[in-house]
């Protein structure tokens, strides 16, 4: 944490009630953030119907366990971005899952002994990407969350998590570095997915 950290009061009185089993709380929370958390599972898995699938798993899980949210910890927009993130990378790798089983042969066997790997493809890219994001320390991916998912500032990001300007840039650029170093590769040239990295930004 970087100093002393303060939270909107509008996510611990959710929390509060959200707790107590305030129905109404429930539908303040999906009023405000649905839309993100959406977004963020659409840019993910690139299907409005799996992103509408995983938005409602993340506000079943916030009604159903809302200890899992700790307001002292961040924001509710971040962590409900956060969580629609996670759910669509997941949906994402059971898609491919199940992909690969069925490309292999009713014996399990794959393609021809030998066969040239084919280039990583844009779908391929995002994933990783993606992948990536999701093994970024919490406090870098709060701040990417908000700033690439949620439109905030620098600024807003600061005031959001209850940080300094610089702490905020701080996480942003590490953020980005973290993100390039996990994508570096062969592959890291134009169109690489450390370029998207940049681009979502």
């Amino acid at each position: 944490m970087d100093g002393t950290t303060r939270y909107p009061p509008r996510d611990r009185e959710l929390h509060r009630r959200l707790v107590y089993g305030d129905e109404t709380a429930l539908g303040e929370a999906y009023d405000a953030y649905s839309a993100l958390v959406r977004a963020v599972a659409r840019r993910v898995t690139g299907s409005t119907a799996v992103a509408g699938e995983v938005t409602q798993r993340v506000f079943i899980e916030l009604w159903t366990c809302p200890y899992a949210f700790e307001p002292g910890h961040g924001s509710l927009r971040a962590w409900l971005s956060i969580r629609g993130h996670h759910g669509a990378v997941a949906r994402v790798r059971e898609a491919e899952a199940e992909a690969e089983r069925a490309a292999c042969g009713p014996e399990g066997e794959e393609g021809e002994e030998g066969e040239e790997e084919a280039p990583e493809t844009v779908e391929e890219a995002r994933v990783s990407l993606h992948t990536a994001l999701t093994e970024l320390p919490l406090p870098e991916r709060e701040a990417l969350h908000l700033a690439c998912f949620a439109g905030r500032t620098y600024r807003q990001v600061a005031v959001e998590l209850g940080i300094a300007e610089t702490a905020a840039t701080a996480r942003l650029r590490n953020a980005l570095s973290g993100l390039a170093d996990r994508l570096a590769g062969p592959s890291s040239g134009p169109g690489s997915p450390a370029d998207e990295a940049r681009d979502e930004c």
